[in-house]
C-alpha cells in the first residue's frame, strides 16, 4: 500500500512537471529534466549513480536504448515491480525517451568496489562463467554480449560494472522465474534459464568484484557481433 502510494505521488510530482513547463514563475524550479526526474532520484541517486539500497541499480551511463526499453517493459508489465510498475503507467513514451536520454548522459564515477567474502574457488566459478561461458552447457559467456570490458554496447545492452551482487543475482533469479522478460527472443531468459544458483552466486560475486575500466561507456553499436539474435538489441 505504501509502494503504491508513493508510486502515486512520484506520477503526480512528473506529470506536475510535464503539465508546468509553461507555467514557470520565479517561485518555481526551473523545468529541466533534472528537475522533472527528482522522483527517480531517491532510490537511484541524484545523477543515477546509485545508492546505498543494493537493489536500486545504476542508471548512469547506461545505452539510451537500454533505459527506454527497461521503462517500457516496467510501463508494459514485462518487468514486475509495483512501485515503478505504478510510477509509469501513465507517462507517455516520447517521456519515457527523454528519462532514458537524461540518466544515459550522466557520468558520475562507478562506486569503489566492496570486498566480497566470496570464496577463491567461488570468484573463479564466476569469472569462467563471465569470461568463457560453458559451451557443454550452451551458456555464452558474459562478455559475448557485454562486451570485452563489460561496458556493454549501444543501443541495448547495459554495462555490468558498478552494480552489487544482490541487484545482479535478483535480476538473473528474475530472469529465469519470468518476473523479468525483454522483447523476443529473450536471450537474456534463455541464458539464464541455464545457471544453476550456484552459476548466478559466482557470476555475481565476481562481476562486483571488477574495479572500474578506464572507460565505461558503452561501446558503439556493431563493434562485436551477438552470440545469437536478441530482442532488445535490434539489428
Amino acid at each position: 500500500m505504501f509502494a503504491r502510494a508513493a508510486a502515486f505521488a512520484a506520477v503526480t510530482v512528473i506529470l506536475a512537471a510535464i503539465d508546468g513547463a509553461a507555467a514557470q514563475t520565479t517561485n518555481q524550479p526551473p523545468d529541466t529534466m533534472a528537475a522533472r526526474v527528482e522522483a527517480c532520484t531517491p532510490c537511484h541517486g541524484n545523477q543515477g549513480e546509485g545508492t546505498s539500497d543494493v537493489y536500486f541499480p545504476r542508471l548512469a551511463g547506461k545505452p539510451a536504448g537500454y533505459l527506454y526499453n527497461q521503462l517500457l517493459a516496467f510501463k508494459n508489465g514485462r518487468r514486475k515491480y509495483p512501485p515503478m510498475n505504478y510510477l509509469l503507467e501513465f507517462l507517455p513514451d516520447p517521456y519515457l525517451q527523454q528519462m532514458a536520454d537524461y540518466f544515459a548522459d550522466q557520468h558520475p564515477p562507478l562506486p569503489p568496489v566492496a570486498t566480497s567474502d566470496a570464496s577463491k574457488e567461488v570468484l573463479q566459478h564466476g569469472q569462467s562463467l563471465v569470461s568463457r561461458g560453458d559451451p557443454q552447457r550452451q551458456i555464452p559467456a558474459c562478455g559475448s554480449c557485454h562486451g570485452p570490458a563489460l561496458t556493454g554496447m549501444e543501443p541495448g545492452i547495459p554495462g555490468l560494472l558498478g552494480l552489487r551482487p544482490n541487484y545482479i543475482s535478483a535480476q538473473l533469479g528474475a530472469w529465469r522465474y519470468g518476473t523479468r522478460t525483454a522483447k523476443a527472443p529473450d536471450c537474456m531468459q534463455q541464458v539464464a534459464a541455464r545457471l544453476t544458483e550456484d552459476d548466478v552466486t559466482a557470476v555475481a560475486a565476481w562481476l562486483a568484484s571488477r574495479p572500474a575500466p578506464v572507460t565505461v561507456a558503452p561501446a558503439p553499436k556493431g563493434t562485436y557481433v551477438l552470440p545469437f539474435a536478441c530482442g532488445s538489441q535490434p539489428d
